[in-house]
């Protein structure tokens, strides 16, 4: 990820920086201090779509739009709704589609400033329909309110996990997705417990993979994907390592998911 002048944005674009992903193949306009900046988290979610991929997907908690963005960029028949539930984050969403970088990228994307956590018929009337997409990527606020307190609101919104979350945010996706759709979440390892019991009796054909920074160090994240309806069991996939057994550089498969160059699952 590099920066770059924020030329050519919106004037009322808050403090913010623009940062080149997947090697200059599409910008992101984030905030500078306040609310989440994106970053290796949204592209191994992202890298949990196969490669192939080229139906409507849904970006939950989509922030100014890093993962939706990136599975724009290494799949080139997708279609993403960048889904966000705060006005300025969704803002920069929006900052994030108008950058002339990204305006071969523009159409197929929007922005829709929507609460996943809705229910029933307030969810379809928040635009968020019933069995219209492909697939849902979700990377949910993940921290518990003591991990990472923060006077921030915005970051706090981004960052800190309201109880029943996992539930409330899998029972939408399950909702808006089409039958077979798939699902990918990134999210902690002590949370993987909470997230397999919300997906049980709606997704099946589950994977699990988890993220360690080197390989004699514990797992940092997991990433789990799954298909709305089957009925497989869970699968526990190879490990994804961040860097490699020696120095401080990444390995090269994570510097090609980093890059969009490769697909998490191998798909």
């Amino acid at each position: 990820m590099t920066s770059a002048s924020p030329a050519a944005l919106v004037p009322d674009t808050p403090a913010h920086t623009v940062d080149a992903f997947h090697r200059g193949r599409f910008w992101l306009v984030q905030p500078r201090a306040a609310g989440h900046r994106a970053g290796m988290d949204a592209m191994m979610l992202a890298a949990a779509v196969p490669s192939p991929f080229g139906g409507r997907l849904a970006d939950f908690g989509a922030g100014a739009g890093a993962a939706g963005l990136a599975v724009l960029s290494r799949c080139p028949a997708a279609r993403v709704v960048l889904v966000e539930r705060s006005p300025e984050m969704a803002g920069f969403a929006h900052a994030t589609l108008a950058h002339p970088g990204n305006a071969h990228l523009g159409d197929r994307a929007s922005v829709l400033t929507a609460d996943v956590m809705l229910t029933g018929k307030a969810r379809g009337e928040a635009g968020l329909a019933d069995n219209s997409f492909d697939f849902v990527i979700m990377n949910p606020p993940f921290n518990a309110a003591e991990d990472r307190a923060t006077p921030d609101q915005l970051r706090k919104q981004a960052h800190v996990m309201e109880d029943g979350l996992f539930e409330s945010w899998i029972r939408s996706a399950a909702a808006v997705a089409k039958p077979r759709g798939g699902l990918a979440v990134i999210a902690r390892p002590e949370q993987l417990g909470a997230l397999l019991d919300a997906i049980d009796g709606r997704f099946g054909d589950t994977e699990m993979l988890a993220v360690h920074p080197r390989p004699e160090a514990a797992a940092i994240r997991i990433v789990v994907r799954a298909t709305l309806g089957a009925r497989g069991k869970l699968s526990i996939r190879p490990p994804l390592m961040l860097h490699a057994e020696t120095g401080n550089g990444p390995a090269e498969r994570t510097e090609m998911i980093n890059n969009g160059l490769a697909s998490l699952f191998g798909d």
